[in-house]
């Protein structure tokens, strides 16, 4: 798996996790205290995201960090 594949596969990940939660990507940014166009780079597989910005995400997702390493 490449890079741009890697951060691709974390980006859907959390865009279907958000996606049962029903929530939206502007939520998710304003829970997270991002602007949705960081959040929606991050889904889109475009930015590299720190571990601190991953663990605000599943925090705001309320699941285990590690869950956003796996696909869905």
């Amino acid at each position: 798996m490449t890079k741009v594949e890697f951060l691709k596969s974390i980006g859907s990940t959390i865009k279907q996790l958000r996606a049962v939660k029903r929530m939206s990507q502007i939520q998710l940014a304003n829970i997270c205290q991002f602007d949705k166009a960081s959040m929606s780079r991050i889904e889109s597989g475009q930015a590299n995201p720190t571990i601190q910005t991953l663990y605000k995400i599943s925090e705001a997702l309320e699941t285990p960090v590690t869950n956003l390493f796996i696909e869905h």
